[in-house]
């Protein structure tokens, strides 16, 4: 009972300093963007979006080097389904969310290719150095394109991500504080998750892909879960849209490009049906955001709905 005890106490820990730790970077990088004039748009796509997927980098390099692969790849593969079914579902029921078109016509093929080329990656059981190293190309790719995209930016969209994001207030000092604290918390809280989780998967005799899939990919998405819930509180449709696409991309180019350049990651027991049904949300989420250009509360209830779906399918199948 004692040991459970801790293990449980050790996975809470981690989730908090993952959760802190992701909301502190993300302050501090995106007022030290805005302080060297960034553009709001750019930070909300990119800055913010990667900021609040620095938990899923973490606890997946951490799981790899670990030798706990299965964790690495769960962690993405269910962050992904997890942002776009529970968090841009949650989101859309708070509030319908408007969508710039500019999302539509780039961001969600974008996500959308990033997945099918994943799967494609994975086809021979593995996600190699030089493979990684091309996802990393692809990021830095992005990155550049939504730089240049943003100085077309009207004064309209610049007003709407402006008030979603952090002000430039307080000293460089305070800022870089911010981020040293954040990372710091992602590293001591990706330490704790990745103990806690391989303990479970093994006390409870389930694979760690699972663990991966479910405990650990919803804990990582907590930040993205409090930026889109804030952004549709607010109205803010394209910030809470935009994060979880940014967020996306950076799961699948940044956060397993970095991984597989340090360490190959095998799929291991990340079933072909499970990279389906990410590609699947991927989807499905273009003619949700096309329909009159807008994600409404029936289709928020619709992802919410499938999503929880698909964890009763995962509990039925482990």
């Amino acid at each position: 009972m004692n040991a459970w005890l801790f293990t449980g106490g050790q996975a809470v820990l981690g989730l908090a300093l993952l959760y802190f730790g992701g909301e502190w970077l993300v302050r501090g990088a995106s007022a030290l963007a805005a302080r060297l004039g960034v553009s709001p748009l750019a930070i909300g796509l990119t800055v913010v979006a990667f900021g609040t997927s620095a938990p899923e980098l973490v606890v997946s390099l951490q799981a790899a080097l670990s030798g706990s692969s299965d964790i690495a790849v769960g962690n993405v593969v269910g962050s992904n389904i997890a942002n776009i079914g529970l968090i841009l579902g949650i989101a859309a029921v708070i509030q319908t969310l408007e969508v710039h078109a500019n999302i539509i016509r780039v961001d969600v093929p974008l996500m959308i290719a990033a997945s099918i080329l994943l799967l494609a990656l994975l086809a021979d059981g593995e996600i190699s150095r030089v493979e990684g190293g091309l996802l990393l190309i692809g990021l830095i790719a992005y990155v550049g394109y939504t730089l240049w995209q943003s100085r077309r930016e009207t004064a309209e969209i610049q007003a709407e991500f402006a008030a979603g994001r952090p002000r430039a207030d307080g000293s460089v000092l305070h800022q870089l504080l911010l981020v040293g604290l954040g990372l710091a918390a992602l590293v001591g809280g990706g330490n704790a998750l990745v103990g806690a989780a391989v303990t479970i998967a093994a006390g409870f005799g389930v694979s760690e892909a699972l663990i991966g899939l479910t405990i650990v990919a919803i804990g990582t998405s907590l930040p993205e879960l409090a930026a889109s819930t804030i952004a549709a509180f607010r109205g803010q449709g394209d910030i809470a849209l935009g994060n979880v696409i940014g967020s996306n991309l950076f799961n699948v180019l940044g956060i397993l490009g970095v991984t597989a350049s340090v360490t190959p990651l095998p799929r291991g027991g990340v079933a072909w049906s499970t990279l389906g049904v990410m590609l699947a949300f991927a989807l499905v989420l273009w003619p949700f955001a096309l329909s009159q250009r807008r994600l409404v509360r029936l289709e928020g209830i619709a992802l919410v709905a499938a999503y929880a779906g698909y964890i009763g399918w995962l509990a039925m199948t482990a």
